[in-house]
Formats: C-alpha cells, structure tokens, sequence
C-alpha cells in the first residue's frame, strides 16, 4: 500500500512562487502515474498536472500551463510541482494523487483513476 505524504503549501502574495513535494512511501512501479488536483471553496475538485513515470510525460491544465512545472526525483520518491506566477484564483487545497497505473491522456484527468491520495496542503495566494 503506497502513502503520500504533501507539503510545501502556505501563503504567497500574487506573482509568487512555491512549491509542493508529495512523497510516496511503499511499493511503487515505473508504471507509476502522479497527479496534482485542486479544490478551491465552493468548487469542484480540478485536475491541476500529472507526470507519467513510464515516459516521463507531463500534462497541465490550461490554466496553469506555461506558470507551473512537475518534476521527479526518483531516489528520494517525491514528485514536484513548482508553481510560478502564482494568481489568486490559484487558492485551494491542493492533493497529490498517485496509481501504480500507466494511465493515458483521457483518464489521467479524472481522480478517480487515482488509488492513493495525499493529505492536501493549502495554498493561499493573496496580497
């Protein structure tokens, strides 16, 4: 049984930047697929970014792409997400969600292609 463990998240005036880590501890594949989703108050859950292990391919929702990044560091099990430029409406939870799955472009979107999730950190961008 994977686990994650987030952190990273706080409070950044607009225009800053942070960082998330989501480190996974058990049993994991290089099939392994990581996602990052977000809910802000009062909305949905969002699909945010993912990486997927097995070619090392990104994904980004529109609203975030060209502002953050997901990267990996395989020998210490944690996945990154740096998030630049940040803006207001980038405020809400943000989960780390992991599968030992390959998963592909219409499903890597959806959580419920995830089978772990991380415990959510909170990032609050305000002036």
């Amino acid at each position: 049984q994977v686990q994650l463990a987030e952190s990273g998240g706080g409070f950044v005036q607009p225009g800053g930047s942070l960082r998330l880590s989501c480190t996974a501890s058990g049993r994991t594949y290089r099939s392994y697929t990581v996602g990052w989703f977000r809910q802000a108050p009062g909305k949905e859950r969002e699909f945010v970014s993912a990486l997927r292990r097995s070619d090392l391919s990104t994904f980004f929702a529109d609203s975030v792409k060209g502002r953050f990044t997901i990267s990996r560091d395989d020998a210490k099990n944690t996945v990154y997400l740096q998030m630049n430029s940040l803006k207001p409406d980038d405020t809400a939870v943000y989960y780390c969600a992991f599968t030992n799955s390959r998963l592909i472009l219409t499903t890597l979107r959806n959580g419920a292609y995830y089978d772990t999730w991380g415990q959510g950190t909170q990032v609050t961008v305000s002036s």
